[in-house]
């Protein structure tokens, strides 16, 4: 059912300074800004997927439920999973008990919306696109991470109902993660035990790049508060973090091991 992750939202209280810090962060132009139902957004595309900045300038349901979701601050709100038909996507999430919304059309996308309860506080939405395909480029999404105090629920969510295929469960130092492969990337999820009785969350992104100490230098000398270079959980590869500069969203750069680049 799922090709893959086609875009990420991360809400914003100003646009222009979210399109400034992720132009900075992904060394990509944003596209340009469109007002719809009291929201601008704009898109940065990369070589995988696209970040989708969100920002309420007024009135309207959606602004409405933005302003609510800026309520825990920014950062990151929406996974947007590619699909090569909506409406068979759509009967698969209502028959797995997601009870998806209404399929809406907007321009040549068409999308919808599971419910929001029934992934365990994570929105998830579905979209089938005929657009132009993002740029193939250096770069992209390595992993985004949801944070779940109930893995078995979480692996029943991602696995059974969405399809997506489980490449490592295990435990690692105290906590267990699971990865779970869409497309070209991975759906981390960590266990945390902060939520055992909560609801999932988004939680960060990990971005690749070529060589991780001339990005860090490229960060650090555009004013970026980042971390040294460190060795990375998988063997071979090596990481370091961002704290700074983007929009609330916790962020890892990730050079990939030289036997995967």
């Amino acid at each position: 059912m799922i090709a893959g992750l086609d875009h990420v939202v991360i809400a914003v209280r100003d646009l222009a300074a979210g399109a400034g810090a992720y132009e900075t962060l992904l060394d990509r132009k944003a596209g340009p800004a469109e007002t719809r139902d009291g929201v601008a957004t704009l898109r940065v595309e990369t070589g995988n997927v696209a970040v989708e900045l969100m920002a309420p300038t007024g009135e309207g349901d959606t602004a409405r439920r933005l302003r609510a979701a800026l309520e825990d601050g920014e950062g990151l709100k929406s996974l947007v999973f590619a699909v090569a038909d909506v409406e068979a996507a759509h009967r698969r999430v209502e028959r797995v008990g997601l009870a998806p919304g209404p399929i809406a059309a907007r321009g040549d996308t068409r999308s919808f919306r599971a419910d929001t309860a029934r992934t365990h506080g994570v929105r998830l939405f579905f979209i089938e696109s005929h657009g132009a395909p993002a740029p193939v480029g250096r770069g992209g999404l390595d992993h985004v991470v949801i944070r779940t105090g109930d893995p078995e629920r979480a692996a029943g969510l991602y696995g059974a109902r969405l399809g997506l295929d489980m490449r490592l469960d295990r435990d690692v130092m105290g906590r267990r993660l699971m990865f779970f492969r869409c497309g070209d990337l991975i759906v981390e999820i960590a266990q945390d035990a902060a939520l055992a009785d909560a609801g999932d969350r988004l939680w960060g992104l990990s971005w690749r790049v070529a060589d991780a100490d001339a990005e860090r230098a490229r960060l650090a000398a555009a004013g970026l508060d980042v971390s040294e270079v460190r060795a990375g959980m998988k063997p071979g590869t090596r990481v370091f973090t961002v704290r700074s500069g983007t929009c609330g969203a916790p962020t890892l750069m990730i050079e990939p091991s030289p036997k995967r680049g």
